[in-house]
Formats: C-alpha cells, sequence, structure tokens
C-alpha cells in the first residue's frame, strides 16, 4: 500500500477524481484532463481581508462612535475623545478598557498578522515556528475583544430611556464593526499549514 501526503494531492476540476501531484505535468487519471495550479498566493486572501480592516479602521477613529441628541442639539465623540472625556469624568477602568479594545487590541492585531503573512513568505533571521503559531493563536483570542467598544455603545443606547436624551451608534461603529469582522475573516483564512511549511 502507497501512503502519499495529503499536500501531494491534488483534485480534478472535471470529475474531482484525487490525484497525484506532479508539478507542471498534472494529467487526471480518470478522465484525461489537464490540471493546472492556481498561480494564486496561499495567502492573498488573508492579504484582501486585512487592508479592508484597515481601511474601514480609518473612518472608525475619524467619525464619531455615539451621537447624543439632546434637547435637539447633537454632538458626537470619536472613540479618543470618549476615552478622554471618561477619564475626565473619573470613570477610569471603563476608559482603560474601552482604550485598549478600540485602539491597542485592533492595532495589536493588525500588525500580528502582517507579521504572520510576511514571515510565511519571507522567514525573519531565527523565526521559530512556535512563536508563529503563539502569534496565531494569540491573534484569535483577542479577536472578539475589540468588539467591546461597539457593546459599551448597544448597553448605553439601551440604558438611557429619558425623553430628552437620544444616543445614537454613529458612523464609527459601523465602520468599526466592519473593521473587527474582516480582521477575524483575515485570521480565519490564515492557513496554519503554512507555518508548518517553514
Amino acid at each position: 500500500m502507497i501512503v502519499v501526503d495529503s499536500d501531494k494531492l491534488i483534485a480534478c476540476p472535471i470529475c474531482e477524481a484525487t490525484n497525484i501531484d506532479k508539478s507542471n505535468r498534472n494529467i487526471c487519471r480518470r478522465c484525461g484532463s489537464k490540471i493546472y495550479h492556481h498561480r494564486n498566493s496561499p495567502t492573498e486572501k488573508s492579504w484582501a481581508y486585512l487592508i479592508t480592516a484597515i481601511i474601514a479602521y480609518i473612518p472608525a477613529n475619524i467619525y464619531p462612535m455615539m451621537v447624543i441628541n439632546q434637547f435637539g442639539s447633537k454632538s458626537g465623540s470619536t472613540i479618543l475623545e470618549g476615552v478622554i472625556e471618561l477619564w475626565e469624568h473619573g470613570d477610569y477602568p471603563i476608559s482603560i478598557v474601552i482604550l485598549i479594545a478600540s485602539i491597542f487590541v485592533p492595532i495589536t492585531k493588525f500588525l500580528m498578522l502582517i507579521y504572520l503573512l510576511v514571515s510565511v513568505k519571507y522567514p525573519i533571521g531565527n523565526d521559530k515556528k512556535v512563536n508563529r503559531f503563539t502569534v496565531y493563536y494569540f491573534t484569535e483570542i483577542i479577536g472578539p475583544w475589540s468588539m467591546v467598544d461597539v457593546f459599551v455603545v448597544g448597553i448605553l443606547a439601551g440604558l438611557v430611556h429619558l425623553s430628552s436624551v437620544q444616543i445614537i451608534a454613529g458612523t464609527a461603529s459601523t465602520a468599526f464593526a466592519v473593521s473587527v469582522f474582516f480582521t477575524l475573516l483575515a485570521a480565519h483564512s490564515f492557513d496554519t499549514k503554512l507555518i508548518r511549511g517553514r
């Protein structure tokens, strides 16, 4: 019985028969069709999702996260303005949590994903596989925590029932949610086999 590594198997796009990958001379054993290798980079999906997440993160920090409508006058604040305002009002734990979850976590995740995507293609110095696995799983763990800011807006909007005050999620909330969503997709579409392959 011949045992073939699963990485050396390739499926026929016509009849879906499994064939042994023979580099440029792949012909299906069942239907005789030529099987072509896709020239796409194995990391291109992750790069596309990550770039989209970074682009969405820019308006998430420029536009107001939350708009307060009080007595007909509207006022909004960005993430950093909200953190500063909470700090000035003495809400130190909340301001620190929002600062970490909305600024440090997303930027850290962007940097870690960029490191992973670059290091699997261009190994850096004495880069260890274990370190890359640790970085990857860390991005998986911290990913959902960056949604804390959006949850805070939702909780505030639900708790404030005063007729004179209305809290509305701003443009930044949508952009931030989109950024987090695409960051999660970038992490999930990253193939961990690329780490093992180095």
